[in-house]
């Protein structure tokens, strides 16, 4: 354990000093190919960030106007029926659009179910096997200059609902009482 620790503390160091003199040895001008990249990185930034704001305003006045609470009451009335607990509906729908806010979320339901919960089960596991679909896509997108996204949403969505299933069904694998 202790070599993994040490591992992990020289990592980040050990590859810059290899970036920075693998660079030197090409006789690469290090600083300027580095003032280079950030220079196009701040343009990366400065084109997608209306994108990025728009999406965090939209799910903030979807959380903030009680409108996720009000859907989980509908939508939680089929997914009841399905394993899939009702006070996650808002965190399915929240995640396709932010990791930020539904991280929020996450803190929230812990703080009222606790971590090892079935719930907490759930919003764990799902939470690494979904996706921000139309975060990722409006950004990578508008950066790639990609008009046509063709089955990208649709394939997407299938994903994310991949993923939410593999939650339930992995969160009822862990939480099954063991018997011999």
């Amino acid at each position: 354990m202790n070599f993994i620790l040490f591992l992990s503390e020289f990592m980040i160091p050990f590859l810059v000093f290899y970036v920075v003199g693998y660079g030197l040895l090409m006789k690469k001008n290090v600083y300027d190919d580095f003032v280079r990249g950030a220079k196009d990185g701040m343009h990366t930034v400065a084109g997608i960030l209306p994108t990025l704001v728009g999406l965090m305003i939209g799910v903030g006045v979807l959380r903030a106007s009680g409108f996720l609470e009000f859907i989980a009451v509908y939508i939680g009335k089929v997914t009841v029926y399905l394993n899939f607990p009702a006070q996650l509906v808002p965190l399915a729908i929240v995640k396709m659009f932010s990791s930020s806010a539904a991280t929020g979320l996450v803190l929230d339901i812990f703080k009222e179910y606790g971590t090892d919960s079935y719930i907490g089960l759930i919003t764990s596991i799902m939470m690494s096997c979904t996706e921000t679909i139309f975060y990722t896509m409006s950004v990578y997108f508008l950066c790639a200059k990609v008009s046509k996204t063709r089955w990208t949403l649709a394939g997407a969505l299938i994903s994310t609902f991949a993923g939410i299933v593999a939650s339930v069904l992995i969160a009822a694998w862990m939480s099954a009482p063991i018997s011999f």
